[in-house]
C-alpha cells in the first residue's frame, strides 16, 4: 500500500529557494527521497550499483533526463557536483538539479559559488506528524512583541511517549510493537556494520566495542557530559574502554551521517554575560535511536526506572529523551526561520537555559523544556533572570511541556505544549 505523502517543513523551504541546484542532506531515512522525487522529472539513483557504475563510465550521463533532475546518494559519486556546477555555470535557470546526501562530502564539494545551496533535513518534527494543528508559531515568537498564545490538545504525556519510540523516519514510524523494535535495532546494525566502515575506509576491528559506546552516547541524551566521560562508560563491564583515537574515529563518522546531532553551546556576542559551559548537549538524529539503543521502552519510560551506563543527568531519561523530542522539532522549525539553534548555561552551573533560538540579528527566544503539566514560578525562573541579563534582544521566552493549554503567565512567560508549537 502506497502511504500518502506528509509535506514537511523543508517542504516550504524549497519551494523558496530559486537557485538552479539544491543539496539536501540529512541522516539515512529521514525522508530525502520521498521529497526530492515528488520535485523531480528524472532521478538518478546512485545506491543502484548498475546506475554508479553507468554514471562512472560516463560522468556526464548525470545531465541526462528532463529538468528538474535529482540525484540521490550523490555522495557515492562526489564529481557529480562537478558535473552539475559546471551545467549551472551556463545555465542558471532555477530549480534545475537536486541532490540528496546521507554521508558529509568535503568542504569543496559543496563549493557553487552561490549556485548551489545546501539545506538539512532532519527526523519528521511533531508537527510534521500531523497528531495535531499548531497554535503557537516559533516564527511568530522569533518576530517579537510577545504575540498572543493559546491552543488547547489532547496530546498528553503517553502519546509523546509514543512518538518518541515511534521515531521521526517516516518508513519506521508506520511500524509497530516487535516490528518496530526490529526495524529500530536494524538501523544501528547498518551504521554499525555498513555506514560506519564505509565512512571510515576500513572494516570496524570491535564492533561490539563501538556498540558500547553508541549505547554509552544515547544513555547521556540531553546532558553536557564530555566525551572523555562517554568513552569512561563505554566498557561494558570489561574493565575495558575504547581508546581515545578509536572513539574520535568513530564520533567523526557518525557526524557525517548525521546520525550524532549534539546542540552546540551559545556564545554570545551582544552582551557579556558570566563565563559559559562551552561544552555541546549530546544528541542522537532521533530520540527513538537512543531508546532503543539503552533498551528503554515504554514501561522502562513510564516508571522512571533509570538507564545504564549511567551518567550526571537532571531527572528521569524520559525527560531527556522528551528533551531531544523538542530540539529535534526546534531545530527544525528554526531552520524555516533562518536562526540558529544552541542551549546556554554558565560555568559555574546556577543558570542554565535549555534553548536558545538566535535570529541572524542577534535577537533571542529562550525556550526550557519541562516534562510537566502545569509550570510554577521555579520552572521559569532561569528565563526570568535571563530577561534581565539581555533586556530587549530577548524577543520572548516559553516553557515547552505537555501541558493540555498554551497560555502566557503573568510574568510574560509563554506555557506551549510541544504538541501545539509549529514552524
Amino acid at each position: 500500500m502506497v502511504r500518502a505523502y506528509l509535506l514537511r517543513v523543508v517542504d516550504d523551504e524549497l519551494d523558496r529557494l530559486t537557485l538552479p541546484a539544491v543539496i539536501v542532506e540529512g541522516a539515512k531515512a529521514v525522508g530525502k527521497t520521498s521529497t526530492l522525487e515528488r520535485r523531480s522529472k528524472s532521478v538518478h539513483r546512485l545506491f543502484r550499483t548498475a546506475e554508479l557504475e553507468l554514471l562512472q563510465a560516463d560522468q556526464h550521463r548525470v545531465l541526462a533526463g528532463d529538468r528538474p533532475i535529482f540525484i540521490d546518494e550523490f555522495q557515492r559519486y562526489p564529481q557529480a557536483v562537478d558535473v552539475v556546477r559546471e551545467a549551472v555555470d551556463a545555465d542558471q535557470s532555477p530549480r534545475q538539479f537536486y541532490l540528496a546526501g546521507s554521508a558529509g562530502a568535503d568542504a569543496d564539494t559543496h563549493s557553487g559559488a552561490g549556485r548551489i545551496v545546501t539545506v538539512r533535513m532532519r527526523p519528521m518534527a511533531f508537527s510534521e506528524r500531523q497528531l495535531e494543528q499548531p497554535t503557537v508559531s516559533l516564527a511568530g515568537l522569533l518576530g517579537g512583541g510577545r504575540p498572543p498564545v493559546e491552543g488547547e490538545t489532547q496530546v498528553g504525556l503517553n502519546g509523546y511517549v509514543d512518538e518518541i519510540l515511534r521515531s521521526g523516519f517516516p518508513a519506521i514510524r508506520n511500524y509497530a510493537g516487535a516490528d518496530l523494535h526490529a526495524a529500530l535495532r536494524g538501523y544501528v546494525d547498518r551504521v554499525v556494520q555498513r555506514d560506519i566502515p564505509d565512512e571510515l575506509g576500513r572494516a570496524v576491528r570491535r564492533p561490539d566495542a563501538l556498540r558500547r559506546w553508541l549505547r554509552a552516547y544515547a544513555a547521556a541524551s540531553g546532558t553536557a557530559t564530555t566525551i572523555e566521560r562517554i568513552r569512561d562508560s563505554a566498557h561494558g563491564g570489561e574493565g575495558r574502554t575504547p581508546a581515545r583515537t578509536t572513539t574520535e574515529a568513530y564520533r567523526d563518522a557518525l557526524e557525517r551521517l548525521w546520525i550524532v546531532d549534539d546542540l552546540p553551546a551559545w556564545l554570545p556576542t551582544k552582551n557579556h554575560l558570566a563565563p559559559l559551559l562551552q561544552t555541546p548537549k549530546r544528541f542522537l538524529a532521533d530520540p527513538a535511536l537512543a531508546a532503543s539503543l539503552v533498551g528503554a521502552g515504554r514501561a522502562k519510560l513510564v516508571s522512571g526506572e533509570d538507564v545504564e551506563p549511567a551518567v550526571p543527568r537532571d531527572g528521569s531519561f524520559l525527560g531527556a529523551l522528551f528533551e531531544a523530542l523538542v530540539v529535534l522539532s526546534v531545530r527544525v522549525y528554526a531552520q524555516a526561520a533562518g536562526a540558529t539553534v544552541a542551549h546556554f548555561r554558565e560555568r559555574h552551573g546556577r543558570h542554565e537555559v535549555d534553548i536558545i533560538v538566535e535570529r541572524p540579528d542577534g535577537g533571542v527566544v529562550a525556550l526550557e523544556v519541562k516534562l510537566t503539566q502545569t509550570v510554577a514560578r521555579e520552572e521559569v525562573k532561569h528565563l526570568i533572570w535571563l530577561r534581565e541579563q539581555l533586556g530587549d534582544q530577548l524577543l520572548d521566552s516559553a516553557v515547552v511541556c505537555v501541558s493540555p493549554f498554551a497560555y502566557r503567565r503573568k510574568d510574560g512567560v509563554a506555557v506551549v505544549p510541544l504538541a501545539l508549537l509549529g514552524p
